[in-house]
């Protein structure tokens, strides 16, 4: 699978070639039972900005995005939508 990282608005955002975000932070906190509003207390950010997350409306910064992968305790490829997904 080929994978590029986008510079935009001062935030890298992962994306397949053909620009579909691959974030899947909605389906790892399901996965690990945890809420969208226990993951927003964990770093200290708003609801709001989980929720564009979780909708791939916008995507974290790849220090938070290390951060999740700290608290889901996971591998950063989990936090990625892979190829079959699409």
């Amino acid at each position: 699978m080929s994978l590029k990282f986008v510079f935009f608005a001062s935030k890298y955002i992962f994306t397949n070639m053909n620009n579909n975000p691959l974030n899947r932070i909605k389906v790892v906190l399901a996965e690990k039972q945890r809420t969208s509003k226990w993951l927003d207390e964990q770093l200290g950010v708003t609801p709001a900005t989980v929720r564009k997350w979780c909708t791939n409306t916008s995507q974290p910064d790849l220090q938070t995005l290390a951060q999740i992968v700290d608290l889901f305790n996971c591998d950063n490829r989990d936090l990625i939508t892979s190829k079959k997904e699409l």
